[in-house]
């Protein structure tokens, strides 16, 4: 009886992943590319992690991390949606996002229209300054 008991506990530890290193999922990718060739890319992590530029993760502040949670959520509908955005010659930038759905890239003019768009524009000048510690 002892034996059983002990076997289900082992088991319920491997089963919540107590003791192990689990690995969260990535929220989103987005590359930021300017007009003279400047590129940013940011990979963002469930786990409350980013990585600047291909750089070692560092540590999201919470207010970034919850910030890009409700990104992923928005951008994985609109990528769903088909959301399609033509190119503008007032545009400095340009981003791809790539989340769970899919990847979806659209000029900085288009933050104009789509809220969810300028709140990723806002996320990309604030990780690159802090944490990532880049001029924006």
């Amino acid at each position: 009886m002892r034996l059983r008991a002990a076997v289900v506990l082992v088991l319920a530890a491997l089963v919540t992943g107590c003791g192990f290193e689990v690995e969260e999922p990535d929220l989103f990718v987005v590359t930021r590319t300017g007009a003279h060739g400047q590129r940013l890319s940011l990979l963002v992590n469930d786990g409350g992690t980013i990585r600047c530029d291909g750089s070692k993760p560092k540590n999201l502040p919470d207010p970034l991390l919850l910030q890009a949670r409700d990104l992923a959520t928005k951008l994985n509908t609109d990528v769903s949606s088909k959301l399609r955005f033509g190119t503008s010659a007032r545009s400095v930038y340009s981003y791809t996002v790539k989340v769970q759905n899919g990847t979806m890239s659209f000029p900085d003019t288009a933050a104009l229209s789509h809220k969810e768009l300028s709140d990723l524009e806002l996320f990309v000048v604030q990780a690159a300054t802090n944490p990532c510690g880049l001029s924006s």
